[in-house]
């Protein structure tokens, strides 16, 4: 079959679209200033149409897509990095952002991309054969993580719920393992920046990179969201 679907969206500007998606990797396909303005990039088997609408509102965009990917972990870099050439940081939070990477409680590691016009790419790739949802963890360190890490990320968009459970972990009595006491931290310094608590960011920031890491490589998720926050404090 020679079929394809390929989503159409609003965008205020069809030229600052077009700024952002090649700063990613995209190449252009299709330009159309008059009668109305039309944009279509690509990127690998990744096709995205946009048609300009001056009153476009990204704040109240529940626009969304969900790309399935074998290299999830190349895409994300390669994006981060496009992001960070083009505006000399990589965006954690407002429009355009980029989150981190993760491993989902349903067999899928992903991450969510948001442009300028508030478009959500939902970028994952399957590491499980079962892709149902895994029970909520039961032992309380798992599952304050879990729940910080649902809720402070772009899937619930709660960064204040989330900084009330990690607050909890990290003043409680619970022995956190240092690659434990780590993620936490990077979960709390992402939801202040979130919240623009930068005194409080950098104070979690610099905690974190005070936690004994032996094994780098297990934590490389964590330390790569670490060091985007980090970027994401003001001057």
């Amino acid at each position: 079959m020679g079929d394809k679907a390929i989503p159409i969206y609003p965008c205020r500007s069809i030229e600052a679209t077009w700024q952002f998606y090649r700063a990613l990797g995209f190449e252009q396909t299709s330009w159309q200033t008059r009668p109305n303005p039309y944009l279509g990039v690509r990127r690998g088997d990744l096709d995205l149409h946009f048609f300009g609408w001056r009153k476009h509102d990204p704040t109240a965009s529940m626009n969304m897509c969900y790309v399935a990917t074998t290299a999830v972990d190349d895409l994300h870099e390669a994006f981060r990095s496009g992001l960070k050439k083009s505006l000399g940081r990589v965006p954690t939070r407002g429009l355009p952002r980029i989150s981190a990477v993760r491993d989902m409680s349903y067999g899928v590691r992903q991450f969510l991309l948001s442009d300028p016009d508030g478009l959500q790419l939902r970028i994952g790739q399957p590491i499980s054969d079962n892709l149902e949802h895994a029970p909520i963890p039961t032992e309380p360190v798992a599952k304050a993580l879990h729940m910080a890490a649902l809720l402070g990320g772009d899937s619930k968009g709660d960064p204040r719920a989330a900084a009330r459970i990690l607050d909890h972990l990290l003043a409680s009595d619970e022995p956190l393992t240092p690659s434990e006491r780590l993620r936490a931290l990077v979960l709390r310094a992402d939801a202040a920046v979130q919240l623009e608590e930068w005194d409080r960011a950098r104070i979690l920031i610099a905690d974190a990179r005070g936690v004994p890491v032996e094994d780098p490589s297990a934590l490389v998720d964590d330390l790569r969201r670490l060091a985007d926050l980090e970027d994401a404090l003001p001057a």
